[in-house]
């Protein structure tokens, strides 16, 4: 070659050398603007991106990011779990080999950004769990390349686009669990062939019985989870051209009939849960011959039949759960040759016979075989059951004979129910052994004998229920090594003696039972500390004396007490016998003069002394026994004289539905009305005011009853206030109601007037026709509407607006003091009327002591701080009824229920849904569809109304101002719901 070309050649490499750098310069300037400005649009309140400076040449020494070190290109950018916030904004699309996108376990907010479509080597794109909103774009999917895409656990709504699946060939995982999404699952997404993992569970999606037209045809599929949507109808036949499946979930959702026969065709099948469904006919005969099945999951459905014999022989199940169908027959004893076999649930079904003695040789972690009709005894377990039960339900049987002696040796054992069957035996023995139950539940099982002294050795001990035995002897004094106890529940036993004082260190406790029993004696002063107690009964044993005069026994109802000898409450009729020993008095003059001086006369001269002193006293006993009688006679004619007078109104109000009342006068009364309106015939004549009335509720303040005007066709509701004797003056009566009546406001119930006499008191007061929201939430019946999430809202920002006024439109400010749903009432148009505001004003000559435990009464709604005895009341005892309220009302619970293995309190279960990130799933379903963006900001609101610290609780004002902030603007929105 010639110098000359050489020369030109030499040249051209060069050049093309430099062009290139030049290229690959760019495009690593490229990624640390779009990731520059990626991160502008991120809130890092930790630094994590403290590394990435704009100023570099290069981001590959950035942290969190990989490059290609023969391009020196991004290929991986991962911020998995750095408490990130905001948007996911534009600049990544200049990020072009970027080929592994993780975001997940972050706080972006905001849409979708359809720029990530345009990342043509993207292979892996992760944005779970997080908070993206709106809706999915139609060409996601277009990265021809991405085989890995996950955006579970975010908000993202409306319906998938059938665009969608039209370009993911390459796509082999696929989630959008935990959304919600909604509509059809479209048929195109039989497009994605290469499909191995499909996860569309926890959304709203829909669909009749050829939704699986596209499912079907994902033939590579391995693992199909389509759990806890809205789909319906059959499960369509077409499983058998799934040759690889091994996972098909399905459960939570409306499928009926029965389960395809196909399914018996897929050899790979291990895991099948079709459970909460409507699936009908009998047990499928096929399950027996999945030998590579290890989870079955079929319950809450309605199968018949029997279990197949073959159940179980493959020896591969692991778990089987078959609750709540109707399953006949005896329970197969192939299942004892699965020796993998963990969890065996066969609750509420019809099966018979005897338990198989083998099954208690397996190493299960969970057995439960309760509210069948098994019969016979429990069979022993082996060293493999000790060491491996966690779990043992066999309550609602009809077992009999002993319990296994050896059963005290389960070791991990945390939760034993053996109630309501007919053992006819002692409690077990060797309860001292269970160093790790938590739930012991014995209720109804013909237990006899003594209670066991070692009963509370196990420290983790929380609820312990013998209800219904035949139980004797006496509580030992060892229950106060139940440290953990929250409820305590011995009631209908043949227990005696004292209850024991070692009760009181069961700083925990909840719940506590004792009825029905023989237990004599006084009630432990000391149990008045326990401050968490909520509920207590010891109603017909012989108890008698003073009741604690602290915690929530001053304020018990007459139900929790009756039936005893003589307990000493203001809520009992009936003497109360002081059960305390007579003072021990020493006769000085009974022993000789330790002096020993003038022995004899001495001895005679005091002797005379103190005859004379006892005469003397007799003297004023008889005096004071005549004066005593005269008072007691005049007081006792007075007392007929004016029960007389007043005897109509009293016999009116008692017994309303009858047909003969008094006629007598009722001029001692004093009758004031407010309402200028009302016609005077009503004013002059009481006896009109209760003509008719007839009994609509009761309330703590007293029973409520509903009276019609008559000729002006208007009804008032009249309260018969039951501490009527407790307020002697009318002047302080007449003072507290009429500053009741000036509080006006379209959210609290008109006081109209009131009747007055010594021993009865009437609240006259606006009638709600459409009753209580108690009435709505929890007592409705099935023909009755449920109550949509706008009139929901209304109703919480009227009684909000309600509850402000109280608060800030009278000093000293008006506290309800007991806001619950039976205390706001409805007018025609839903709108919320508050009742029995401001009684405790009426009552304030009360004992505080009494009234702060009267209302503890009325478990899950008081703030903390009365539980704890402080006498302070103030407005922020009613922000935390508000807040209990707004839980109620979004999820249709109330706030505190009690199951038959533990005690659900609202308030807690809901935080730890919240912080779990599911707190949707408790919301009330039968208020249909919902806004989530107003929903899920008020159950956070209603928990800041409950904090423990009052301080920390907003005004009722500022609540106001929150909903106000919540409720979206857009006027069509609000209708839709």
């Amino acid at each position: 070659m010639c110098p000359l070309k050489l020369f030109i050649f030499a040249l051209i490499s060069v050049s093309s050398l430099n062009y290139c750098n030049a290229i690959h310069d760019e495009e690593e300037e490229d990624d640390v603007l779009g990731l520059t400005a990626f991160k502008a649009d991120i809130i890092d309140t930790s630094s994590h991106l403290s590394s990435w400076n704009q100023d570099d040449t290069s981001p590959c020494s950035w942290n969190f990011i990989t490059c290609n070190p023969a391009t020196g290109r991004v290929t991986e950018l991962s911020l998995t779990g750095l408490n990130l916030s905001g948007k996911i904004g534009r600049g990544l699309e200049k990020v072009q080999s970027l080929q592994v996108l993780n975001l997940a376990h972050n706080s972006f907010t905001g849409s979708l950004n359809p720029h990530l479509l345009l990342l043509n080597n993207l292979e892996s794109l992760n944005l779970s769990h997080n908070g993206l909103s709106g809706g999915i774009p139609p060409f996601l999917t277009n990265c021809r390349r991405l085989k890995f895409l996950d955006l579970s656990k975010n908000s993202l709504s409306g319906r998938v686009p059938g665009e969608f699946f039209l370009t993911c060939s390459s796509l082999r995982v696929l989630s959008l669990s935990g959304n919600n999404l909604n509509g059809p699952i479209p048929n195109s997404i039989s497009q994605c062939t290469s499909l191995n993992h499909v996860n569309l569970s926890k959304n709203r999606f829909s669909g009749n019985p050829d939704f699986a037209t596209g499912l079907w045809k994902l033939t590579r599929v391995r693992t199909m989870d389509l759990s806890h949507n809205g789909l319906t109808g059959r499960v369509a036949n077409g499983v058998s051209n799934l040759p690889y499946l091994k996972e098909l979930l399905l459960q939570g959702n409306h499928f009926s009939g029965g389960l395809p026969s196909d399914l018996g065709l897929c050899s790979h099948l291990k895991k099948l849960d079709v459970s909460g469904n409507q699936l009908t006919g009998e047990f499928p005969k096929w399950v027996g011959r999945l030998t590579g099945l290890e989870y079955l999951d079929l319950s809450g459905n309605g199968l018949t039949g029997t279990l197949p014999d073959t159940i179980g022989g493959s020896g591969s199940l692991t778990y089987i759960s078959l609750s709540g169908n109707d399953i006949t027959g005896s329970i197969p004893s192939s299942l004892i040759h699965s020796g993998k076999l963990s969890v065996v649930r066969l609750r509420g079904n019809m099966f018979n016979g005897s338990i198989p003695e083998g099954l208690f040789e397996l190493g299960l972690k969970q057995i439960d075989l309760s509210r069948n009709q098994l019969t016979g005894s429990v069979p022993p377990g082996s060293s493999r059951l000790f060491e491996t039960l966690e779990s043992m339900d066999l309550s609602a049987n009809g077992l009999s004979g002993d319990i296994p002696a050896e059963m005290g040796l389960f070791s991990r054992l945390r939760y034993l129910n053996l109630s309501w069957n007919s053992f006819d035996t002692r409690m077990p023995l060797k309860l001292g052994y269970f160093q790790n139950l938590t739930v012991l539940d014995l209720r109804n099982g013909a237990f006899h004998g003594p209670v066991p002294v070692d009963i509370c050795n196990s420290a983790s001990l929380e609820i312990l229920q013998v209800d219904g035995n035949s139980l004797t002897g006496t509580i030992p004094e060892e229950i106060g090594k139940c440290s953990s106890l929250y409820l305590l529940s011995m009631s209908h036993n043949d227990l005696t003696g004292f209850i024991p004082r070692s009760m009181s260190l069961l700083k925990r406790l909840k719940i506590l039972k004792l009825d029905a029993n023989n237990l004599i004696g006084e009630i432990p002063q000391s149990l008045g500390e326990l401050d968490n107690l909520l509920s207590v009964n010891i109603s017909y044993n012989r108890l008698q004396g003073r009741l604690p005069d602290r915690g929530i026994f001053p304020g018990l109802q007459e139900s929790c007490l009756e039936g005893n000898l003589g307990l000493c409450s203001p809520f009992l009729k009936g003497p109360c016998k002081m059960d305390v020993p007579k003072p021990l008095v020493l006769d000085p003059f009974a022993y000789p003069n330790q002096n020993g001086n003038h022995q004899g006369e001495t001895s005679r001269s005091k002797g005379s002394n103190h005859h004379k002193f006892l005469s003397v006293s007799v003297i004023i006993a008889i005096l004071a026994a005549v004066l005593i009688s005269i008072a007691v006679l005049v007081i006792s004619l007075l007392n007929i004289s004016a029960r007389k007078r007043i005897q109509f109104v009293g016999n009116a109000i008692e017994s309303c539905s009858s047909s003969s009342r008094s006629t007598r006068s009722l001029s001692i009364g004093k009758l004031v009305w407010f309402d200028s309106k009302i016609a005077p015939a009503w004013v002059a004549n009481p006896e009109t005011l209760l003509h008719k009335a007839a009994e609509i509720g009761k309330g703590v303040f007293g029973n409520v009853y509903k009276a019609s005007l008559g000729e002006e066709g208007r009804d008032l509701a009249i309260k018969n206030l039951v501490v009527s004797n407790m307020v002697q003056y009318p002047e302080d009566f007449d003072r507290e109601v009429r500053v009741l009546a000036k509080a006006r406001h379209p959210n609290l119930v008109s006081v109209k007037g009131y009747y007055w006499t010594p021993n009865l008191q009437l609240l006259v007061t606006d009638y709600a026709p459409n009753g209580s929201l108690q009435c709505k939430l929890h007592e409705k019946s099935t023909s009755s509407q449920p109550l949509s999430w706008a009139r929901r809202f209304k109703i919480l920002l009227g009684t909000a607006k309600g509850l402000a006024h109280l608060h800030h439109s009278f000093r000293p400010p008006i506290v309800h003091y007991n806001l619950k749903p039976s205390n706001i009432l409805l007018d025609h148009d839903f709108n919320p009327k508050i009742s029995d505001f401001g009684l405790t004003r009426i009552v304030a000559k009360l004992d505080k002591q009494v009234m702060s435990n009267r209302f503890q009464s009325a478990l899950g709604y008081v703030a903390p701080e009365l539980a704890c005895q402080s006498l302070r009341v103030n407005e922020k005892c009613d922000v935390y009824g508000f807040g209990i309220l707004v839980l109620e009302m979004v999820t249709g619970r109330r706030p505190v229920e009690y199951g038959d293995d533990n005690v659900m309190i609202l308030e807690e279960q809901v935080k730890v849904m919240l912080e779990d990130g599911n707190v949707l799933e408790c919301v009330d379903e039968s208020m249909g569809e919902y806004p989530e963006d107003e929903v899920l900001p008020v159950l956070k609101l209603a928990l800041v109304c409950t904090s423990q610290i009052p301080s920390s609780r907003p005004s009722m004002a500022e609540v106001i101002q929150i909903l106000h902030v919540i409720n979206t603007p857009v006027p069509h929105r609000r209708e839709a719901y």
